[in-house]
């Protein structure tokens, strides 16, 4: 029946407590013990109250599919078991349906997860987020910002492999429906030491291997690289290779991300390029040098390594060169230039390299934040997601873990303010009596940390200001002085006489008693960290580098801005960043995410209670549970628990009808549970102990049981009855079957007996019938036989007679026929030679024509019209018969041909023949035309959409459309102008626009006058009266002049069955308007070559000048 129940609460099928507000008894153990419950089913995520937990499993588990994305989609936090999703999807639904600005706090150790929790609150809000290619193109730039900056600022640790050596904050922007905008990404605190050394074990930052690694040769050649990395003293060589890690391959996953991001080709050459630079420059190394004064100068060894560096950022050699040897010092109107020695210049190379690799990391998250930024100005709700180291307490903890514990130590007083602040509005909007909560407050620790006059980082800096010598023994000798009373600072050296004979606390170290337990810090480096100086020299030569970014990088080295205020301290940047970071979060609805690691061998199914219990103490999980459970531990809204538990009262099961709060009241007092343990808010329950809970939880299991019994026996019940109706009916069903197959056989008996008997007495009759037929037939056939032998006989009698009498008759014809024959060549003996001559002749003049044929057949020449070959005449009395013979064929194989012709090729031909019988020795230009076939439509109006507007307004079938110069008569010179030619009209439009300029019917048209020269000039005289004619005829030149006279006589003679009169001559009028010109062509050598061209005379005249 369990398999059976619809999942509704996390409280179903539950392994160990999923939330420990109800955890009972609570205790230490028992919250290991339960961690450790959950961890070997693979329950890696457990709650408390809102907060969730999650515990690294070091192995890919099927919990992050997209079905499990779909399953905790649009649920309430509490229905389903314990899972990130359900955090990520309980703040997105807040952000979108409540307008609250979110954020998402991820803390825990590095190897806890905290990177990928990161990733999986991101790639879930993706998922479940708005879809369209703007909104998806924004969701991948937010993804792929991840790999940049993992490259960038990640490293293998001794404890994780992908180690995240920065802080990092996002803020995700959505709009009014949800759908992301942009974000902007703040990091903090990278650890920039790690660029030039790394603990035993460990790596440097990704990107310095990925490029040695999966960069090609020639990319490899142009940042002087190789591919060795023995080769590079900035290097760990011990752990140069990550087992399951592939370099290569992140390699090309970093270069996709950033031209995915926006990264521009050359902005990510000179990334690589600084990489380059930084890793090359710890290949510098110098050697001692005495100068004449006595004092010691460094010199660089080998400088190609140097030249290398110089050639990648575009700096001077011998500027660099100067800035690693000497170091300037300004004070006022003074400089003061001092030499650097050897230990001195390594300090300064190793800074370089420090901040420049630290400048180049700021460089890309502004890079970043500008492609990922939202690009509308509409208001915004926000998701943070904050990505930051956890508690960290080594061996040997430095300057960085006093800052990152510092940072912890904020963040843990803002949650439990916020907790607080969140009890405390949920009691009073329930209508709850709020009670004070007893809990440990670090603001005194953070008091202790940031005090403004004697707080540690104050004293780090005021430290670091003063003049004279400064060391990290005069700031130590300062915080006992300041801090020697204070109850959660400890130091040997200190007034209080009870850390005196502490041998456990080292003379150079002090120690603060944390939320999360004591750390102990040396004091070593605390100075040098916190000034994180650069010399003003090497500054200004990057600054002076032709390589733009580097010189972005470094402003300050500009000498016209030269600042001689000192810079911010480390300390006091990251105090400022903390700050402005937590009055960010103040603003925000606030959701944790705890990450645990649950042993440091980084591998699956290992739980070490130990070092569990060590992160639970840090991170101050019990004290969340405690202050969770102060008040109520555990609250439901009336209706989820009323459907829960209707089924342990009798009058709330199975429905009931009222409201859902009085339905929990008289359920309730049903159970006889205490008034102490519970109380009715507005909307929810609040149950004060988590036994209460437990008590409902097995009495509804119980109850469940019954429940499952009972549907059980009566779903027994009305299975036997329903099978009994069932046999019933069978058996009704099969007697009437039965009744009816034994009628059904019985019938079928009778009915095969009466058709035996039938059958039997039809073959009597059918016998009987046919013994007579066959005694009848048998003497038939005798009658038959005889009347056949006798008509035999007779006719072999007959047969006999005749044959006789007609070899009588064949002997008398033969006779005969012999008498015949010789009394017709006794005859013709007579006449043989008189008629002997003539017969000779007709036969031999009968074999020479058949001869002549026979060979004619041969010799007949090919099928072509215009081959003229005809074979000799052999005989001449066969002249004429010779002639006749080649006319004949000749017309024949003109058929054949014309007989190939299709209708448009015989319009073609009769339109050249019309051409012929005009122009023929009467136009220079004819013979050039006749190789040209005639085309009609040299303009492709209709697919041209230039000429739209002229195709709309010309409905009849185009017959030629071409380009013509239209004479003016005033100037003599040209103006295009497009010819068409329809069935009833002549237009003419202007080649431009497509726009009609005259229309005249084929009727108007009187005459068509053109010279007898090579000229394509033709004047177009229309009828005296007509309205066309008004503005007068029309002088017009061609490149196409034949074809144009030709089909528009062609088409004037189909339409109006008259000839269009077709004038050749050199000297003709032409009518314009009210005037009348003559039109004179003349022979002339041309400017423009073989261009005939046109010049007005005088009013009366126009002159052609033709070539």
């Amino acid at each position: 029946m369990a398999k059976m129940e619809v999942k509704t609460s996390l409280l179903d099928d539950m392994i160990g407590v999923g939330d420990m507000v109800l955890l009972e008894p609570l205790n230490e153990d028992s919250f290991i013990n339960n961690l450790k419950k959950r961890f070997d089913h693979n329950e890696v995520y457990t709650y408390i109250g809102s907060v969730v937990i999650s515990i690294n499993p070091y192995r890919s588990l099927p919990i992050y599919t997209p079905e499990k994305v779909e399953e905790y989609r649009n649920r309430n936090f509490y229905e389903l078991s314990p899972h990130i999703f359900a955090l990520s999807d309980e703040a997105y639904r807040s952000l979108r349906d409540q307008d609250k600005d979110q954020c998402i706090l991820i803390t825990g150790e590095s190897g806890a997860g905290k990177t990928e929790a990161s990733k999986l609150v991101m790639s879930y809000v993706a998922a479940v987020c708005g879809k369209g290619a703007e909104v998806n193109q924004v969701k991948e730039q937010l993804l792929q910002s991840n790999p940049v900056l993992e490259a960038f600022g990640n490293a293998k640790t001794m404890r994780n492999d992908n180690s995240s050596r920065f802080g990092k904050y996002m803020d995700i922007e959505f709009d009014f429906k949800g759908d992301p905008l942009g974000g902007v990404i703040s990091n903090y605190l990278l650890e920039k030491s790690r660029v030039v050394k790394q603990p035993r074990g460990e790596r440097n930052f990704h990107i310095f291997y990925q490029i040695l690694s999966g960069a090609s040769e020639e990319f490899l050649c142009k940042l002087k690289l190789e591919r060795d990395f023995s080769r590079y003293n900035y290097l760990g060589l011990d752990s140069a290779r990550v087992n399951g890690v592939d370099d290569a391959a992140n390699f090309r996953t970093v270069r996709n991300a950033m031209q995915i991001v926006g990264f521009m080709d050359h902005e990510t050459q000179s990334v690589f390029e600084v990489v380059a630079a930084v890793l090359k420059l710890g290949n510098i190394e110098f050697k001692p040098e005495s100068r004449a004064n006595g004092l010691d100068e460094s010199k660089i060894k080998d400088k190609n390594e140097l030249k290398e560096i110089c050639e990648l950022t575009g700096i001077d050699q011998s500027v660099l060169e100067r800035a690693f040897s000497f170091r300037t010092v300004e004070a006022k109107q003074e400089k003061v230039s001092t030499t650097l020695n050897v230990a001195q210049a390594y300090y300064a190379r190793d800074a370089l390299a420090k901040n420049l690799y630290s400048r180049l990391f700021s460089w890309l998250v502004t890079r970043i934040n500008e492609s990922i930024k939202a690009q509308t100005k509409v208001r915004k709700k926000v998701m943070g997601v904050l990505d930051i180291y956890g508690f960290e307490i080594f061996e040997d903890n430095s300057f960085e873990q006093f800052i990152i514990n510092y940072c912890n130590e904020k963040l843990q007083q803002i949650f439990i303010e916020l907790t607080l602040k969140e009890e405390q509005e949920e009691y009073i909007r329930e209508g709850i009596e709020w009670t004070h909560i007893e809990y440990f407050n670090n603001a005194i620790i953070c008091d202790l940390i940031e005090n403004n006059q004697t707080g540690i980082l104050a004293m780090l800096d005021e430290e670091c200001l003063r003049p004279g010598t400064v060391t990290d023994d005069t700031f130590l000798e300062k915080l006992n002085q300041v801090c020697a009373t204070h109850q959660h600072f400890e130091s040997r050296m200190s007034k209080c006489s009870r850390f005196l004979n502490d041998t456990s606390l080292p003379h150079s170290c002090f120690r603060i008693q944390h939320y999360a337990g004591k750390v102990m810090y040396q004091v070593e480096g605390f100075v040098d960290k916190n000034n994180d100086l650069l010399y003003r020299d090497l500054s200004q030569a990057m600054w002076k580098a032709n390589h733009s970014l580097i010189k972005a990088l470094f402003p300050e080295g500009n000498p016209a801005k030269i600042n001689l205020k000192r810079p911010p301290t480390a300390g006091s940047q990251f105090k400022a960043s903390v700050a402005t970071l937590m009055k960010n979060l103040q603003t925000k609805n606030p959701n944790y995410i705890r990450c645990i690691k649950p042993n440091d061998k980084k591998a699956a199914h290992i739980f070490n209670e130990a070092l569990v219990c060590h992160q639970i103490r840090y991170l101050g999980l019990l004290e969340n549970v405690r202050v969770r459970r102060a008040g109520y531990a555990f609250r439901q809204p009336y209706e989820p628990c009323l459907e829960r538990y209707k089924m342990l009262c009798k009058q709330t099961w199975p429905h009931w009808r009222g409201p859902a709060r009085a339905g929990v009241e008289v359920l309730f007092n049903e159970l006889r549970i205490p008034e102490e343990e519970f109380s009715f808010g507005r909307s929810k329950i609040f149950i004060r102990n988590p036994r209460t809970l437990f008590k409902l939880e097995d009495l509804r299991k119980q109850r469940l049981e019954d429940l499952a019994t009972l549907i059980g026996k009566i779903y027994r019940g009305w299975k036997c009855r329903t099978h009994f109706l069932l046999m019933k009916k069978c058996q009704v069903v099969i007697a009437s079957w039965y009744r009816r197959y034994s009628q059904q056989k019985k019938y079928q008996k009778i009915k095969s007996s009466a058709i035996t008997v039938q059958s039997y007495i039809r073959g009597w009759k059918a016998r009987k019938l046919l013994r007579e037929l066959k005694h009848l037939k048998r003497c038939n056939e005798a009658a038959t036989v005889i009347a056949a032998y006798w008509h035999g006989t007779q006719a072999r009698r007959e047969l006999r007679r005749l044959k006789d009498e007609a070899r009588n008759k064949h002997a008398i014809a033969v006779i005969w026929a012999f008498w015949l024959g010789y009394k017709v060549r006794r005859e013709y003996r007579k006449f043989f030679r008189a008629n002997a001559g003539r017969k000779i002749y007709e036969f031999t003049l009968q074999r020479i024509m058949q001869k002549y044929f026979l060979e004619m057949k041969n010799k007949i020449p090919s099928l072509s019209p215009i081959d003229k070959n005809w074979p000799a005449r052999p005989y001449l009395f066969l002249e004429s018969t010779h002639k006749e013979l080649k006319r004949i064929f000749h017309l024949w194989r003109c058929k054949k041909y014309r007989d190939q012709f299709t209708d448009q090729q015989k319009l073609i031909y009769e339109e050249k023949l019309e051409a012929s019988e005009l122009f023929k020795d009467k136009k220079a230009l004819y013979p050039a035309s006749v190789g040209q076939p005639f085309q009609g439509a040299y303009l492709e109006i209709s697919e041209n959409p230039k000429y739209k507007k002229l195709k709309d307004a010309v409905d009849e079938k185009i017959i030629i459309a071409e380009v013509v110069n239209k004479i003016n008569r005033a100037n003599g010179k040209a103006a295009s102008r497009i010819f068409l030619l329809t069935k009833n009209n002549v237009l003419l439009a202007d080649q431009k626009s497509g726009t009609i300029k005259s229309e005249v019917p084929l009727g108007d048209v009187t005459k068509v006058s053109m010279s007898s020269q090579n000229d394509g000039f033709f004047a177009v005289h229309l009828k005296e009266g007509s309205e066309a004619a008004s503005k007068g005829d029309f002088l017009l030149s061609s490149d196409h002049l034949i074809e144009m006279a030709t089909k528009l006589y062609r088409t004037t003679l189909s339409q109006t069955k008259q000839k269009l009169n077709i004038e050749i001559s050199d000297e003709f009028l032409v009518q314009f308007k009210q005037d009348k010109v003559c039109v004179k062509f003349i022979q002339g050598s041309q400017k423009n070559g073989n261009i005939p061209t046109c010049k007005r005379k005088n009013n009366r005249l126009l002159e052609v000048a033709v070539p």
